[in-house]
């Protein structure tokens, strides 16, 4: 089985339009054109079982529409998470509300909606999710949108991470999308429900990533491509050819995610 933990989609209705924005912005060629049934012929082609669908609401009036499609959409092959704008004046109610819908975690995008990860003024946002108990997926390092200013640091993030020790997080990107030494000094090995994901991260030197993977836990490491934006397959063949146990591998590719996602008792693989 393989779960890609980290792939994202939009509505038909704005697919294109979304797409031929981000592809202008991020200067990187795409595998799909950005609805959801394109990217499940890319699993098809992949080899990807499942997949975890991150949408990201940019403006606080977008939250209620983008989790009812999420909503909508989740089952089978599409483990849908739902998203929260930090500055919604209905964050809080937001947060339940996808709980109640029956998605499976949150996604935040600091570079879209206007935050850096460790400030105090989240913290109130950051205990409510401790207290709702589902993963929280963050976007960690580089982004092409804000190339002058990274929003969620590995240092600064780890601080968050301290101040909330029963936050479920994952940190997108191995922990900071091209700040893996920062991610390997401050966030891998940290204490707690704190995963990093292989999203975005063909580019990460082999004996680095190595490294990172050994230093957090093989259980604590989530597959993911980063779909449209890179490849399932050669994310599958780049950590497939790394010197880890297949009992490692197996953590990797499905079963950290189905023990994440509160599956690991029922489902038979």
């Amino acid at each position: 089985m393989l779960i890609d933990f980290h792939f994202h989609a939009f509505t038909d209705k704005i697919a294109v339009r979304a797409m031929e924005k981000l592809t202008a912005t991020c200067g990187v060629p795409a595998f799909t054109d950005g609805r959801l049934s394109s990217a499940l012929q890319c699993f098809d082609r992949w080899g990807v079982d499942r997949g975890v669908l991150l949408p990201i609401a940019t403006k606080p009036s977008q939250q209620r529409i983008i989790n009812d499609w999420a909503a909508e959409n989740d089952g089978g092959r599409v483990i849908s998470f739902g998203t929260v704008h930090p500055d919604s004046e209905d964050l809080f109610e937001e947060m339940h509300r996808v709980k109640e819908m029956g998605l499976h975690g949150f996604k935040l995008h600091p570079e879209y909606q206007g935050f850096f990860i460790n400030e105090p003024r989240l913290d109130p946002m950051f205990s409510e999710l401790e207290c709702i108990g589902l993963p929280v997926t963050v976007h960690a390092g580089l982004d092409p949108i804000s190339p002058e200013v990274t929003y969620c640091m590995p240092e600064p993030a780890s601080e968050m991470i301290k101040r909330h020790p029963k936050l479920r997080i994952i940190l997108a990107h191995m922990g900071g999308n091209e700040y893996w030494q920062e991610s390997l000094d401050h966030i891998c090995g940290l204490d707690g429900e704190v995963y990093i994901d292989t999203a975005y991260s063909l580019y990460v030197p082999d004996e680095l990533m190595l490294k990172m993977i050994r230093k957090h836990g093989a259980d604590r490491v989530l597959f993911a491509s980063d779909c449209p934006w890179q490849s399932a397959e050669l994310m599958f063949r780049k950590i497939d050819a790394l010197p880890l146990t297949d009992d490692e591998k197996e953590k990797i590719f499905f079963r950290n995610a189905l023990a994440l996602l509160g599956e690991s008792k029922s489902t038979t693989v």
